[in-house]
C-alpha cells in the first residue's frame, strides 16, 4: 500500500517534469508491460506467474470512447472486470464473471435498498460490456464487501473491492484461459502492438497451463482509465529450492522486450518484478546477473541512471524480498542471467545521499508510474 500511496502522490508532478524526462531521452509510453512472480516459501511453495499489458489509452487497449467515459461519468463505479477466475467472488463457482464494482452510497441503508440501486447502475452497462467483450453474462447476484476479511477473497487482477464496495456479478459458462485470452486479445489489442511480441507473448505461452487465469480490468481514473490485461498461472507445492530463476515459471529461456518500443528509450515501459515471501529472514545472493547502482531517495531505492540493465532489489533482506528487472538498452534477457540465490553471503549495503537533483526526481516519478499499478494489483502483495 505505501508503494501505492507514493505512486499516486507523484502522479500531480508527472505534468510539470515530463519535458525534462524527455530532454534526457528517457521516453514514458503509455503501455506498459511487466512479467511478475511471487513466490511464497515454506517446506513445500506456491508461486505465481503473471504478465500485465497495461494502458491508459484506448487506442492501445481499445476500448469505445463512448464506454468509457460513461464509465467516468457515472462517479460511484471503482472497476469493471473480466475474469475467468475461478470463484471470482464468493457463492460463484464454475463461472467466468462479468464484475461490476460500485462505491457504496451511505444514504442506502438496508440490504435490499443497496441492492437494487447497485443493480440498476450496473444494469445500465452490461449490455454495452457485452458487446465490447462478445459475451453474454447473466445477472447473478450483488456482493456487499462488508469487511477487509471478506475482500480478501477476491483474486481477480485490479478487482480487490474493499469495505463500502457492492460488486454485482454477471456469469457466464466458464471458458478455457488460452481460448480467451486469444479472444479478449484480439479484440481489445491492435495489430502492432500483438504483432510487436514481448512479454504478450509470453502470456500466450501461459495461457497454455492449467491453472492459468485471464482478467481484464478497466479502472477509471478522473481524467482516464487505468485499463489492463492480465495473464496469471497458478503453480502449487513447487520443490523449495535457494535458487530463484524467474524465467522458469514464465515458461521462456530469454524474455523479450515488445518490439512497439523500439522506436524510442524506453527503460521503464518493460520490467520485471519478483517477490519472495518467507516465513524465515533471509537474503538475496549470488546474483548472476548484474545489480544496477541505486541511491535511496524517501526511502526507496532508485537506478542512478537507466542505460545499463540489471536488478534492483528493494529490500534485499527479510522476510519479503522484492527485486525489479530493469533492461536498459537491451531488448532481450536470457533465462541463465536473471537467476540468484537466496540465503549465503549477503549483498553489499545501498548507498544513501542526503540530497538529490530534478534528474533524480525525474527518475523516481518515471519508475512509480511505470510500475506502481503493477505493484499494487500484482496478486498477493495484499498479504
Amino acid at each position: 500500500m505505501q508503494k501505492a500511496i507514493i505512486f499516486l502522490g507523484l502522479i500531480g508532478m508527472l505534468v510539470f517534469t515530463t519535458n525534462y524526462a524527455y530532454s534526457q531521452d528517457v521516453g514514458l509510453a503509455t503501455f506498459q508491460e511487466s512479467a511478475q512472480v511471487l513466490i511464497e516459501k515454506n517446506k513445500t511453495q506456491n508461486v505465481t506467474a503473471s504478465i500485465a499489458l497495461q494502458s491508459t489509452s484506448i487506442q492501445e487497449i481499445r476500448i469505445p470512447a463512448e464506454l468509457e467515459q460513461k464509465i467516468r461519468d457515472n462517479g460511484r463505479i471503482t472497476s469493471v472486470i473480466l475474469t475467468n477466475q475461478d470463484r471470482c467472488v464468493l457463492g460463484v463457482n464454475d463461472k467466468a464473471c462479468i464484475i461490476i464494482n460500485v462505491a457504496r452510497d451511505p444514504a442506502e441503508k438496508n440490504f435490499l435498498e443497496i441492492q437494487n440501486a447497485t443493480k440498476i447502475i450496473a444494469n445500465s452497462f452490461i449490455d454495452e460490456l457485452n458487446q465490447v467483450f462478445d459475451t453474454n453474462a447473466k445477472f447473478h447476484s450483488v456482493f456487499v464487501q462488508s469487511s477487509d476479511e471478506i475482500s480478501k477473497a477476491v483474486e481477480t487482477s485490479g478487482g480487490a473491492a474493499s469495505k463500502g464496495t457492492v460488486s454485482v456479478v454477471y456469469a457466464m459458462p466458464m471458458e478455457d484461459t488460452e481460448s480467451m485470452y486469444e479472444k479478449i486479445s484480439a479484440i481489445l489489442l491492435p495489430k502492432v502492438i500483438r504483432e510487436s511480441e514481448g512479454f504478450y507473448n509470453v502470456a500466450k505461452i501461459l495461457s497454455k497451463e492449467d491453472k492459468s487465469v485471464m482478467t481484464f480490468s478497466i479502472i477509471p481514473l478522473e481524467n482516464k482509465s487505468l485499463l489492463q490485461l492480465k495473464l496469471s498461472a497458478a503453480y502449487k507445492n513447487v520443490e523449495s529450492t535457494n535458487e530463484v530463476s524467474p524465467l522458469e515459471f514464465l515458461k521462456v529461456d530469454e524474455l523479450k522486450r515488445s518490439n512497439y518500443f523500439s522506436k524510442g528509450f524506453y527503460p521503464l515501459n518493460s520490467i520485471l518484478q519478483v517477490a519472495v515471501m518467507s516465513p524465515e529472514s533471509t537474503n538475496v545472493s549470488d546474483v548472476h546477473g548484474t545489480i544496477v547502482e541505486t541511491q535511496t531517495v524517501g526511502g526507496e531505492k532508485i537506478p542512478k541512471e537507466l542505460t545499463g540493465e540489471g536488478w534492483v532489489f528493494d529490500p534485499d533482506q527479510g522476510k519479503i524480498i522484492q527485486g525489479k528487472y530493469i533492461f536498459g538498452k537491451r531488448t532481450s534477457i536470457a533465462k541463465d542471467e536473471l537467476v540468484f540465490s537466496l540465503g549465503g553471503n549477503e549483498l553489499l549495503a545501498p548507498k544513501t545521499i542526503g540530497k538529490f537533483d530534478e534528474s533524480t526526481i525525474v527518475v523516481i516519478i518515471i519508475t512509480a508510474v511505470a510500475i506502481g499499478a503493477a505493484v499494487f494489483y500484482l496478486k498477493g502483495y495484499r498479504k
